[in-house]
């Protein structure tokens, strides 16, 4: 993984639990890298080792950091150069979703390296989809939820999502059923008063 991935991992816990958190997580993952650099590609295991540490050293589930993780990549990732590229994949949800394998070509223009996972959507409905995610990367779904809450808060639409066919289950990509619905689909631009 890119080293924007752990950067982001650090950024979230040391500012939300402390830089000695941070750094009794990198000691029980026995990873000794001062900084981590954001174009540089780093061995998967790194980020997994740090994921399974600090699962360890907060006492929480692996799936709670992950899922936590993918609701704050939005928000960091905006904030380290890629904000305009999300603001152009879309305007809502569906629409955003559509257009993630088009964002991850973008950004592969600037990681040459770049392994993304890749989604595609089916069963469009009004407030419904099924995103189907394949990945390379085994154990990441949680991200992926987190994330999808995420774009939920960006979106101002509320969203349940329920796995609905995975890896373990036989099938070669994980199946996500989402469920969404804007909270104010409709805001008057002025209030008509009829008495």
């Amino acid at each position: 993984m890119f080293g924007l991935v752990n950067k982001g991992l650090e950024d979230m816990i040391c500012s939300q639990y402390g830089e000695e958190i941070w750094e009794k997580i990198k000691s029980k993952a026995e990873v000794e890298i001062e900084a981590f650099i954001s174009m540089d590609s780093y061995p998967d295991d790194i980020t997994y080792r740090l994921v399974d540490a600090a699962s360890v050293v907060m006492a929480m589930p692996a799936t709670d950091i992950l899922e936590a993780f993918g609701r704050y990549w939005l928000l960091f990732t905006a904030t380290e150069g890629f904000g305009s590229l999300m603001e152009m994949a879309g305007d809502n949800l569906p629409e955003f979703l559509q257009n993630l394998d088009n964002l991850h070509a973008r950004v592969g223009l600037s990681f040459p390296e770049l392994q993304p996972p890749s989604f595609l959507c089916s069963h469009l409905e009004a407030e419904s989809l099924k995103l189907h995610y394949y990945s390379e990367r085994p154990g990441l779904t949680p991200m992926v939820v987190g994330m999808l809450k995420g774009l939920g808060e960006k979106f101002d639409t509320d969203v349940d999502i329920q796995l609905t066919n995975s890896k373990d289950r036989g099938n070669d990509h994980q199946e996500l059923s989402i469920s969404h619905k804007l909270k104010c689909p409709f805001k008057p631009l002025f209030n008509i008063n009829n008495n």
